[in-house]
Order: structure tokens, then sequence, then C-alpha cells
């Protein structure tokens, strides 16, 4: 892939969207395996804003998600904690007005600006749609395992 070389021998810093943060912690496809590939790589940064948090800590808190977490015998504070503590928060100066269709977008492009992140992971088609903004590539889970997998 072309931005392979883009942050080969760099940290590759990246931000989740919540609906991937979500799917990571509740099932195990790409989303999960992405996020434990994160964890494991020193390499790879996860980032992370307090109203992307809050947003995470609101639907987690939701009945679907709660008795998904209840099957994990986890509470949503639990789950929130252990996501926060691999998470690097960053706090942005500024939210631009950046995906047209869904304004509460907007917060994780700019977590990923304050973060000089240069992926960020989403499966909200809203996001999907802009696929680059400020140099930050906006790829979903399964795109971005490929890319941290592919040979160097």
């Amino acid at each position: 892939m072309p931005c392979a070389p883009a942050w080969r021998g760099t940290k590759l810093r990246i931000v989740l969207d919540t609906n991937v943060v979500l799917s990571a912690l509740l099932w195990r496809g790409p989303p999960y395996r992405l996020l434990q590939t994160i964890r494991q790589r020193e390499d790879i940064k996860l980032f992370s804003s307090e109203i992307l948090l809050e947003e995470l800590a609101g639907v987690l808190s939701r009945p679907g998600p709660a008795k998904r977490l209840a099957l994990f015998n986890v509470t949503a504070r639990q789950m929130l904690a252990d996501y926060a503590e691999a998470a690097n928060l960053v706090t942005p100066i500024a939210t631009p007005r950046a995906v047209p269709d869904d304004p509460d977008d907007d917060h994780v492009i700019a977590a990923a600006i304050a973060a000089d992140a240069n992926i960020i992971v989403s499966g909200d088609r809203h996001i999907l749609d802009l696929a680059i903004h400020h140099a930050i590539r906006i790829l979903r889970p399964a795109e971005v395992l490929a890319l941290i997998n592919a040979p160097a």
C-alpha cells in the first residue's frame, strides 16, 4: 500500500472512531484484532480525546452493549478504563467543521489533528467518505490491519 513507507521507521499514530472501539471491545472481528495489534506494537500509538471517551462511555451504558459486557463479566466502567489506559489522551484546540453530514464526527477529526495522527479508523460512511483530511488517511479496520501487516 502506498502509505506504508510513510510511517515505517517512525511511530504510526492512530485515532479510532467510537464505532470501531465499540466493535473492538464487544466483538472479535477486524476491529478487535486491530486494537490487539496496536496494544502489542511499540511502533503504533493509539490516541483519543476526552469527548471521544465520553461518547464511548455513553454508548457502553446503553442496554445492548451492557448485555454484551455482562457476557464478559465486565462493567462499562471497567471496559472504558481499560481502553482509556491503552490510549494517549489529546486535547484538541479546536473542532473543525469537516464532516458535512454528521457534526458529531468532527470530534474524531479534531482528536486526529491534535494527535498528529497518520490514520483515522472508522466504519462510519460519513467519515470514510472524506478518505483523507489534513494528510490523515481515513480507513476501515481491515484496511489498517492489512497496512500494518504488509511486508516492509
